[in-house]
């Protein structure tokens, strides 16, 4: 397993809706598991494949790090599409992409979505709480969505800084990083 670099906020990948996995192959496993290594060396919850520069429709979830999800089996979503949502709750979140900018985001409550596995079979599961909320950050990443666009002009005002220190590359994390230039 590879630990991938992070794409950063002001890379045009992430702001790319990404294409579907038509198969799955060696590629595939291959990549899913060294998205699983990084994000776990990321200390992160959630990745979309955007997210290590790659345009295609995969996210990976794993929330067994946190006590109250200690239990719940890592979700691997290829190809997935929310089918409906109910609710709306604000919670905080924060990016892999973005590090160190956290705001509060309103997001639904409970989910429908539909995937497909590893054998191209259509899943449809419901996920509710933080559950749906990882999911539909991931989901927005594969269709060119960061969770600061959901935020007020106001509070995009107070981070406007710490974005352009990003784009800049003039930020610390413990992982590596991909580096908006402007060739990207």
């Amino acid at each position: 397993m590879r630990q991938l670099a992070i794409t950063t906020y002001g890379m045009h990948i992430l702001r790319k809706k990404t294409k579907p996995v038509k198969d799955i192959d060696d590629s595939v496993i291959n990549l899913v598991r060294d998205m699983f290594y990084t994000m776990d060396k990321a200390s992160g919850i959630g990745l979309a494949a955007p997210q290590v520069n790659l345009e295609v429709s995969l996210a990976v979830i794993d929330l067994s790090g946190i006590e109250e999800h200690k239990g719940d089996k890592p979700l691997v979503l290829i190809n997935p599409e929310v089918i409906d949502s109910h609710g709306l709750v604000t919670m905080e979140e924060g990016c892999l992409s973005i590090p160190d900018v956290r705001a509060e985001v309103e997001r639904p409550e409970e989910i429908h979505l539909r995937f497909y596995d590893f054998d191209m079979n259509e899943v449809d599961l419901e996920l509710k709480g933080f559950k749906a909320r990882v999911a539909m950050h991931e989901i927005d990443h594969l269709n060119g969505k960061l969770f600061i666009d959901y935020l007020s002009e106001d509070i995009k005002k107070l981070i406007k800084k710490d974005l352009q220190l990003i784009k800049k590359g003039k930020v610390e994390t413990d992982y590596p990083l991909l580096i908006h230039s402007e060739t990207a």
